[in-house]
């Protein structure tokens, strides 16, 4: 027989039920809100390989195509945010998103971290290798990348490591010199850095800076903006965006720092994906 509570154990009890079912609830609709979204965004897959991936496509037909790169999260609704904004700025881009994680996406920063440090960083590349030639293959005479943090690196590294990139533009994140040498560089690389990002050696001023003189060095067009005032992830403004970026102590938010760096991410992928 189960042993009695007392009044309070048994209403502490009861408090604590209604807490983790609350939680419960949260965390549903947080992977129902990451998973599925409201955007008509094209579902695809592409072949790498022996493997195959899903991605997401949104924008005009033949227009300059622009693969877009998951944060640490996964293909959740900030990154799709960011794939609409690109497919609807004038003249007008074909965004695709490659589900680099295969459908998982992190929650937490505990979960974000653990599939980051999973990520074959290799295969990601070949991914985005398939993607870019996937548009070059339905409509796309040139295609740029980018990304933000964690997709942020990999697109310097996609200036690195695949040829048939046009364009690179990157936000917050510089790539191990393991994974890529930006002073390699072969494709045109726009970089944005905010000047509070505490990341040291990945997004951090002196990562940005490091960056910088890396691009010099390859003899590719290149140009590094650091926001002043901003920290990591600044280009996330999304209500849910800028809650998850608080509770993980960024307080910032600037939205002509974001809207000045749209345009000049619309410049240099306008400039050097025109036909």
């Amino acid at each position: 027989m189960a042993a009695m509570l007392s009044p309070a154990a048994s209403g502490i009890l009861t408090k604590t039920r209604k807490t983790l079912s609350s939680l419960s609830r949260i965390r549903i609709q947080v992977r129902s809100m990451a998973t599925s979204s409201s955007v008509p965004f094209n579902k695809i897959q592409i072949q790498r390989d022996d493997t195959r991936f899903d991605a997401y496509i949104v924008g005009k037909e033949d227009a300059p195509g622009i693969v877009v790169l998951q944060e640490w999260w996964g293909v959740d609704f900030e990154i799709k945010n960011h794939a609409l904004k690109i497919s609807q700025l004038n003249p007008g881009f074909k965004a695709l998103i490659p589900d680099l994680y295969r459908g998982k996406v992190g929650l937490d920063v505990a979960e974000a971290q653990h599939l980051m440090d999973g990520l074959d960083w290799q295969g990601a590349v070949k991914d985005i290798r398939a993607a870019v030639n996937w548009l070059k293959e339905n409509g796309s005479t040139k295609v740029g990348v980018t990304g933000f943090c964690m997709g942020g690196a990999l697109s310097i590294a996609s200036s690195v490591l695949i040829p048939e990139v046009d364009a690179v533009v990157a936000f917050y994140g510089v790539p191990s010199s393991e994974l890529a040498d930006p002073a390699q560089a072969k494709a045109p690389v726009q970089a944005h850095f905010g000047e509070l990002d505490s990341f040291a050696g990945f997004s951090d001023v002196t990562a940005a800076k490091a960056l910088e003189e890396k691009l010099k060095a390859s003899g590719v067009p290149s140009e590094v903006y650091i926001y002043p005032g901003c920290g990591h992830a600044f280009m996330n403004l999304s209500p849910e965006g800028v809650k998850r970026r608080k509770s993980m102590g960024m307080q910032d938010e600037d939205e002509a720092a974001v809207e000045l760096a749209w345009s000049r991410f619309k410049s240099w992928m306008t400039r050097y994906l025109a036909i």
